[in-house]
């Protein structure tokens, strides 16, 4: 590797804003008052707020600068495992500021909200077909609801069957919000081991699986980054029993266009829009997690369902077997937009091609760093790859300390320690939107760190060096957080 991403440059210091403001600073001038001055009644009024006086140049600098302490998908690589922190094009945020739908107000009548209606309508269809899947609600608002919404599904099916059930199958390679989401339900985890490739074994779900579960949780592709190829046979023993396959399709990324997920047997999954397709991801910000089901179980969906009369879009809430409404107005309907471009804009056979590439980038990363970091599982993976620390052992260097080197490389780190699974993870998910040459500067920078490991760890242990906040004391800030800002 030549030149390095990571640079050594002009970073500002920027102190808080109640150290920076000095009394009688205005960034604002208010307008000419057009009504009398009236005394608000102090008893209703309370403490006055703590603001900084600022000037505008002031507040201006003081935000850019921070901007420029972040990291961001924008910035570079972001090589998240399992998160699919993939570059989102632009034209889809200019959709979604579009005034007819920015401006749109939720509680607008049916007759009023016609293209909001549409656009909701035909995602679903397109989600259905993508999937595999009879129908959709895009209602909950981020993966782990989907999830939960999901959860409630198979819960409302075996009510309605007349005999509840109380464990469900969670293998040890799923996403780890998915024992949640079935304990939420009033299911008992039953837990199940991956096998020496790496995935689930037919054999290991028959052993456990019985007329009191209510069926299994898979994430497939799972959380190694492999694709759960028994998933058939899986299916066919479980609903043997009468149970329910959910599928975790949280990493759709890798399947679309390529895999029919009805046919494999799931008969209810969930989406993560903020991540396959193309929608923010990360900082707290809006998700969506729609929830998609074969058509035996279409009748439990969330209400209101968006139903299509001849050229009019409107709502319903005649499903008497429904779990009932899970977030207000329909959504996250921005998230809904941006999602809807992205899938417009490619078409299936664009779609297919970006699982295509994604698959194709995060082999390429794993046959190139194989021979340089520990590969647990060297098998052909589909949107993430995932390594240990165990070459590195020997030098004292651990996966924290890799992770903390690339950032000196100008490279946000890639997921640590997860999944759990795997000692020392080191997990990697390039995206389909990453060039080869991005790639190749990643994977040189991480031979150098794994070189640089043997000849002076130091280096390693007392890294970041080059960013504007050092090494943290982790250990104690998980102990003694502040909490007091």
């Amino acid at each position: 590797m030549k030149t390095s991403s990571g640079t050594t440059g002009l970073i500002q210091n920027e102190p808080l804003l109640w150290e920076k403001g000095q009394e009688g600073r205005s960034g604002y001038s208010m307008p000419r008052r057009d009504v009398p001055r009236t005394k608000l009644d102090e008893r209703f009024l309370g403490p006055a707020p703590d603001l900084p006086d600022m000037s505008e140049i002031d507040v201006v600098r003081h935000f850019t600068r921070l901007s420029q302490w972040n990291f961001g998908v924008d910035t570079g690589m972001y090589p998240l495992g399992s998160c699919t922190m993939k570059y989102n094009p632009k034209i889809n945020e200019k959709m979604a500021s579009l005034p007819g739908f920015a401006g749109s107000h939720p509680l607008l009548p049916p007759r009023f909200s016609q293209g909001a209606l549409q656009l909701i309508y035909e995602l679903e269809k397109f989600l259905a077909e993508i999937t595999g899947m009879d129908a959709v609600s895009v209602q909950p608002a981020a993966g782990a609801h989907g999830e939960l919404a999901g959860m409630l599904i198979v819960h409302a099916y075996h009510e309605k069957r007349g005999k509840q059930r109380s464990k469900i199958i969670i293998p040890d390679t799923a996403h780890g919000t998915n024992p949640a989401s079935a304990a939420l339900c009033g299911y008992q985890p039953v837990a199940v081991r991956s096998n020496e490739e790496g995935i689930i074994s037919p054999e290991q779900v028959e052993a456990v699986m019985d007329e009191d579960t209510a069926g299994i949780m898979v994430t497939n592709p799972n959380t190694l980054g492999l694709f759960e190829k028994n998933i058939k046979a899986i299916a066919d023993i479980v609903h043997a029993k009468g149970g329910l396959v959910y599928c975790d399709g949280a990493n759709m990324n890798a399947l679309m266009g390529i895999v029919h997920l009805g046919r494999a047997g799931v008969d209810v999954m969930h989406l993560n829009l903020h991540k396959t397709f193309s929608t923010p991801h990360g900082g707290g910000g809006p998700g969506s997690g729609p929830v998609c089901v074969r058509k035996h179980l279409e009748a439990f969906l969330p209400v209101p369902r968006v139903v299509k009369d001849g050229k009019n879009y409107g709502l319903t809430e005649d499903l008497p077997d429904s779990i009932g409404k899970l977030h207000p107005f329909f959504g996250n309907f921005g998230v809904m937009i941006k999602a809807y471009s992205y899938i417009r804009s490619l078409g299936a056979g664009g779609l297919k091609k970006a699982s295509q590439l994604a698959v194709l980038n995060a082999n390429y990363m794993k046959e190139m760093l194989k021979g340089t970091l520990h590969l647990p599982f060297d098998s052909v993976c589909m949107h993430e790859c995932v390594f240990s620390d165990q070459n590195l052992h020997d030098y004292k260097v651990i996966t924290v300390d890799l992770a903390k080197r690339l950032m000196d490389h100008g490279y946000h780190p890639p997921t640590i320690y997860f999944p759990l699974i795997v000692h020392g993870a080191i997990m990697i998910e390039p995206c389909e939107t990453e060039s080869k040459e991005e790639l190749d500067n990643f994977i040189a920078a991480v031979k150098e760190i794994a070189a640089e490991a043997k000849t002076n760890p130091e280096n390693l242990k007392n890294a970041p060096t080059r960013c504007k906040v050092k090494r943290l004391d982790e250990t104690s800030a998980a102990r003694n957080p502040c909490l007091t800002g």
